[in-house]
């Protein structure tokens, strides 16, 4: 048997191999005719040793570690990336807001995910630019999370400026899993998954449905349905496989709510300004991956195709200003002005709705894209070497996408409306090279094009344009020595702008002539990093890492236009930690410190400063695992999301966050397992996000109050979970 080696040679630590690396040293080392070891796995929760990456920043997590770690809510298997935060400010079936780096990543801007090479963030969407929805992600498929931060990886593009999350999904399945989920708000989550041998390869399915009122006044009543369908092969040298997924969600929804509300006694914590918001949303896809080895190198390909649908129906001013059509002139439809969300009717005779500025955004979205790589053997100068070169395509149409005026959920006039073409292209090349045992270079460069051509409903927003950046990358990696590698990563990249935004000249509710911004915004980085294991069990990483970007501009889907805002930079620290204590405790650690401003002071007065409203300062997140402790098993997360600027002078400031979870876990046979999850153990009445901008009650004056919107933390809930593997 022969197994290729695309790398060179390392020499192999403790902690670092794995079944495929003892396979490799195996073929390379033995003599021929001598007996070939069998494959050796070696299960773990981290694969981030010394020589497995190119950053201190990046890093792989194993199922193993997501399995033993309860979720709120499916996009909280990101938080395994240290230093990302997850939360939400409406209902479960909306994107979730992401937090990392300095960054308010809004619904997923600046910081990219794919899920089986599948790309999840979405441009030009609806709601907003970036929009990344993984509530369609069923936790239990996911094989592994690879992780990189910083625009220092030429194969990595558009959105990734801050980092970037790939998750991989298993093909098979050891054994079928049946689960079924209860716990307090009538949540009940179902889920049956197996994979069984057909033709030459296995065939998995996955089958969930969840049902949830979460602790709000008026209940969330949502319900998901989700399904997989996943054929793949595999011999020594390749691997393929072809997944179609389908996925369904509807909800009511609990937005933010201004504090000022809940002081007067007008609504509760847990209330509701506006009851008939809501949302629902389809997804559909069909994708393909390969890897294949041979004596020329390493071959990857990836196809997909993606079909979704959205409507969200949201109010977070209430009557800010004059409605654009009095409640008299607008025209219901047969049924009533009634919320298709079951929430009540619209009060025709009110002259002061506390619903006029709700609104709506909506969109029907088709994506087309792949991406493909080559990487082969380049020595020369007798130095060990490796070239990689890759390509990426991406096409979206959307037909239409807008925003409308809404009452009670329903449409009563069209604010913009658009049909969009969107389209990226990528290249990139990327070179590794040994030039001694300990010292290594990754030299690299990227060229992106993007296309778009805009139809709109306001005729001054309409128009063709194209752009092109190009990004060179470069990183040293030095050692290890006593146990320790360090790292010097620079790197430019960017973040594209939303299609409507980069077209538009008139600002869709005031009629008033604005300025496009650019289709594509230089983003540039550096960090300086370590890993070490000098300790035995413990995996440490340290980085200092600064990251600058051309324009802060944002297409807001709430007014249909792009706030202004100016260049900034954002800079801080990132310390890491995994110990092994013993076979059955495992302990991390986590801290990330950053600052972000801007390069000049942005807004007028009394809002004028340097600070960027939202940005995260500090997170810290500290867990223990416990396993093999006979039929017990445990797990406790505490995550703390400091305060952050909620304006541009930091005159606003959010509280902190602390939540901790924990799991208890007890194996009733071999095949059956009973789990306990307690979320917001300590029952914190924090904000899971909190706004500053003005809004307007009844009775207030017409240019609204401003005040801190907030969204709370659920507080402590249950669930209990009976697994059975078949």
């Amino acid at each position: 048997m022969k197994t290729l080696c695309l790398a060179p040679p390392r020499r192999p630590t403790r902690t670092a191999i794995s079944g495929a690396c003892l396979l490799c040293l195996a073929s390379t080392l033995l003599p021929a005719g001598a007996q070939e070891l069998a494959p050796v796995t070696i299960q773990g929760t981290y694969d981030n040793a010394i020589r497995t990456s190119d950053a201190a920043s990046q890093g792989v997590v194993t199922a193993k570690l997501i399995e033993n770690r309860p979720t709120l809510r499916p996009a909280e298997v990101l938080e395994f990336v240290p230093g990302v935060i997850v939360t939400q400010h409406s209902g479960d079936g909306k994107a979730n807001q992401y937090f990392l780096r300095g960054f308010n990543l809004d619904h997923g801007t600046d910081f990219a995910t794919y899920v089986d090479g599948m790309p999840v963030n979405m441009p030009t969407h609806a709601h907003g630019h970036g929009y990344s929805d993984l509530n369609w992600l069923i936790p239990e498929l996911v094989n592994r999370i690879s992780y990189k931060k910083g625009p220092y990886f030429a194969d990595e593009g558009d959105f990734s400026s801050a980092g970037v999350a790939r998750l991989g999904l298993f093909d098979s399945l050891p054994e079928g899993i049946a689960s079924l989920t209860l716990g307090d708000n009538s949540y009940a989550r179902a889920l049956l998954t197996q994979s069984v041998p057909w033709q030459s390869g296995k065939l998995l399915y996955a089958l969930e449905t969840a049902h949830n009122n979460g602790p709000w006044d008026d209940p969330e009543r949502f319900h998901r349905v989700n399904g997989v369908l996943r054929y793949s092969t595999a011999t020594d040298s390749s691997r393929t496989s072809v997944t179609a997924m389908a996925y369904s969600a509807a909800w009511h929804s609990t937005d933010q709510i201004p504090q000022r509300a809940v002081d007067q006694g007008l609504v509760g914590r847990f209330g509701a300004l506006d009851p008939t918001d809501g949302g629902h949303t389809e997804r559909t896809s069909l994708s393909f991956q390969t890897e294949r080895k041979s004596d020329t190198g390493l071959f990857k390909a990836n196809a997909y195709a993606i079909a979704s649908k959205l409507s969200l129906v949201s109010n977070f001013t209430y009557n800010l200003g004059p409605p654009r059509l009095s409640l008299r002139e607008l025209r219901c439809p047969p049924r009533g002005c009634n919320s298709p969300w079951g929430g009540p009717a619209a009060n025709m005779d009110d002259p002061e709705p506390l619903n006029a500025d709700q609104f709506i955004q909506a969109e029907s979205r088709r994506v087309l894209g792949g991406a493909a790589s080559q990487s082969f053997a380049t020595p020369f100068g007798g130095y060990d070497s490796t070239t990689t070169i890759g390509t990426s395509l991406r096409m979206d149409w959307l037909d239409p996408v807008g925003l409308y005026q809404g009452l009670a959920g329903q449409r009563v006039a069209t604010v913009q409306e658009s049909q969009v073409q969107q389209s990226l292209l990528g290249l990139y090349a990327e070179n590794s090279t040994a030039w001694t045992p300990t010292f290594r270079t990754l030299l690299g460069a990227r060229y992106d094009r993007m296309a778009v051509d805009v139809r709109s409903s306001i005729a001054g927003n309409a128009g063709q344009q194209t752009a092109d950046l190009a990004s060179p990358k470069l990183s040293f990696i030095l050692g290890p020595w006593n146990k320790t590698e360090y790292f010097v990563n620079l790197g430019s990249g960017f973040h594209s702008n939303d299609a409507r935004g980069v077209i538009a000249r008139i600002a869709p509710k005031e009629g008033t002539p604005i300025d496009p911004a650019p289709a594509l915004v230089r983003t540039t980085g550096g960090e300086l990093g370590l890993r070490t294991e000098a300790i035995t069990g413990l995996q440490s990483s340290l980085a200092l890492w600064q990251l600058n970007i051309g324009s802060e501009l944002v297409f807001s889907g709430d007014a249909g236009d792009t706030g202004a805002s100016g260049a900034s930079r954002r800079f801080g620290l990132e310390f890491n930690n995994h110990y092994r204590a013993t076979p059955w405790l495992l302990l991390d650690a986590d801290l990330a410190v950053s600052r972000a401003e801007f390069d000049a002071p942005q807004g007028d007065a009394p809002n004028a400063g340097r600070y960027v409203p939202g940005s995260v300062e500090t997170v810290v997140s500290v867990g223990a695992v416990i396993s093999d402790r006979g039929p017990w098993s445990g797990q406790f997360q505490l995550r703390y999301f400091g305060p952050r600027p909620l304006i541009e002078d930091n005159s606003q400031r959010s509280e902190a966050t602390t939540l901790a979870y924990l799991r208890l876990g007890y194996q009733v046979s071999r095949k059956t397992k009973l789990a306990l999850d307690v979320f917001n153990l300590f029952d914190s009445k924090a904000s899971d996000i909190d706004y500053y901008y003005a809004s307007r009650l009844k009775g207030e004056p017409p240019e609204g109050v401003a005040d801190r919107h907030f969204h709370p933390v659920e507080p402590r809930s249950l669930r209990l979970t009976l697994t059975t593997h078949f």
